[in-house]
């Protein structure tokens, strides 16, 4: 997966926004002012934090190891930092990004969710 390709797919959930509170190169995806991504789009290998079930947080780590580990300056329970740049498959990389801002709509409040129509 390319940064532009990582970037153009968090930017198309619904309500998603590109932010830049630490550095300029650090990109944070937010969705309703709440985090579900993180990642120097600039930097290699290309990684990407993603929130994730702590058991399959567990699971990810073991069956790809070194390439999914627990999430970098990120709550290593609930944080993942993924290795985003071609040893996983894309496909896995969107789910766990999909995964990532699923968690963060379900945590947040009735009246955000039903404006996202994800009651």
């Amino acid at each position: 997966m390319t940064p532009q390709e990582l970037r153009a797919f968090c930017l198309s959930f619904e309500a998603a926004e590109e932010d830049f509170p630490f550095r300029p190169e650090i990109s944070v995806f937010k969705v309703c002012g709440k985090l579900f991504a993180l990642s120097s789009l600039d930097a290699r290998p290309l990684t990407v934090n993603l929130k994730c079930d702590p058991d399959e947080a567990v699971r990810l780590r073991r069956e790809y190891e070194g390439l999914v580990v627990p999430g970098w300056h990120m709550n290593k329970r609930h944080w993942n930092t993924v290795t985003a740049d071609g040893d996983l498959p894309d496909r896995l990389v969107r789910e766990l990004v999909e995964d990532s801002y699923d968690l963060v709509v379900a945590g947040l409040p009735r009246a955000d969710r039903l404006r996202l129509d994800r009651p």
